[in-house]
């Protein structure tokens, strides 16, 4: 194990804070000298310049500095649970072998059950399961890259190729080598349709439908070569006409999501929170807080609404259907617009 000193390197800093990271807060502090204020990385105030931008370990070393506390985030009342969580992803980012939860119970001083049940409520995950949604992301990077499978595996923390294979099913949606060719001798078909708001686009793997967008249609087929920049993209409206029936009839009245073979893609979290959203019936919203009680982790509401926005399938897992606990709309990946007219269709708002 290494010394607990999460996020040393200033670029990792600033990676948290693009990404409003809630792991990082108490890990260290953002401040700010056009403003002379210092923040939590997860602030939700408008991002500074990285310019402007020093950082610091502890507020004091901000407020010695001559910076002062944010009056939105409040950085100087960052609780001990926070900066455990903090140390917690620094601890499992910063070594190649995973550990264990007794020995990051040791590590920071808790016991294990404290430490399991405090990391979970606030990301949701288990650090297990942050660990390996973590090894996930590495190997498809990697796999990105360039270089062999068999490197991928083993610089992403995976003990074994088997293990490797196992575990990549759900961050990859297609064998490891394929993948690491940006899809290269996989088919994915697609096809258009009208959809809510104008085109649509339906793709599917051999395993099942993988995307489902909305919006303009040169736009929807980017996404895909974004994503899959080698694989065999072919325009089949013959071969998908199944699934675009079946998303079709997601979208008719009294239509309920049908149950279709899907190749989605996503975290451990991601995968429980698409799953839950699958349960919202037609003519009926949750809020995100509601959904993130629905699957086990109650203070995880911004983490089920990230994965939200991160929902490749568009109708066929309704995320349109949950909304803020405050009764507004909250985000949607392709638009507030589209969002409020399918609430609007299936009976919700009127």
């Amino acid at each position: 194990m290494t010394e607990a000193t999460p996020y040393a390197d200033p670029e990792a800093r600033w990676r948290a804070v693009l990404a409003r990271d809630r792991g990082a807060d108490g890990a260290f502090y953002c401040a700010v000298r056009s403003t002379g204020v210092y923040c939590r990385p997860s602030c939700p105030s408008r991002r500074p310049g990285r310019q402007n931008v020093t950082f610091f370990d502890t507020s004091e070393d901000a407020t010695a500095a001559g910076f002062r506390a944010c009056l939105r985030c409040r950085p100087e009342n960052v609780s001990a649970d926070q900066q455990l969580v903090a140390t917690v992803v620094h601890l499992i980012e910063s070594t190649e072998t995973e550990p264990t939860l007794n020995e990051l119970a040791a590590e920071t001083g808790v016991s294990a059950s404290h430490l399991q049940r405090t990391f979970k409520r606030a990301t949701g995950l288990s650090p297990r399961e942050y660990a390996a949604s973590l090894r996930g992301r590495r190997f498809r990077d990697r796999l990105r890259e360039g270089g062999s499978v068999t490197d991928a595996v083993y610089d992403s923390g995976f003990g074994s190729t088997r293990a490797a294979y196992e575990g990549a099913r759900t961050v990859l949606a297609m064998r490891p080598s394929a993948y690491k060719q940006g899809g290269r001798g996989e088919r994915i078909a697609y096809a258009y349709a009208e959809g809510p708001g104008g085109p649509m686009l339906v793709a599917a793997t051999a395993v099942g439908v993988c995307a489902v967008y909305l919006g303009e249609g040169n736009d929807l087929v980017s996404k895909l070569l974004a994503e899959f920049p080698n694989a065999a993209l072919q325009h089949d409206p013959a071969a998908m006409s199944e699934h675009v029936e079946a998303v079709r009839g997601a979208l008719a009245a009294g239509g309920a999501v049908p149950a279709l073979a899907m190749d989605a893609r996503g975290t451990a979290f991601q995968l429980r929170v698409w799953t839950a959203l699958r349960s919202i019936p037609r003519g009926e919203t949750r809020t995100y807080s509601q959904i993130a009680e629905l699957i086990g982790q109650p203070q995880a509401a911004r983490a089920v609404a990230r994965a939200c926005a991160a929902n490749p399938l568009a109708l066929l897992v309704p995320c349109h259907r949950v909304v803020r606990s405050d009764g507004g709309l909250g985000g949607y990946r392709w638009g507030l617009d589209l969002k409020k007219a399918l609430l609007e269709t299936e009976g919700e708002r009127q």
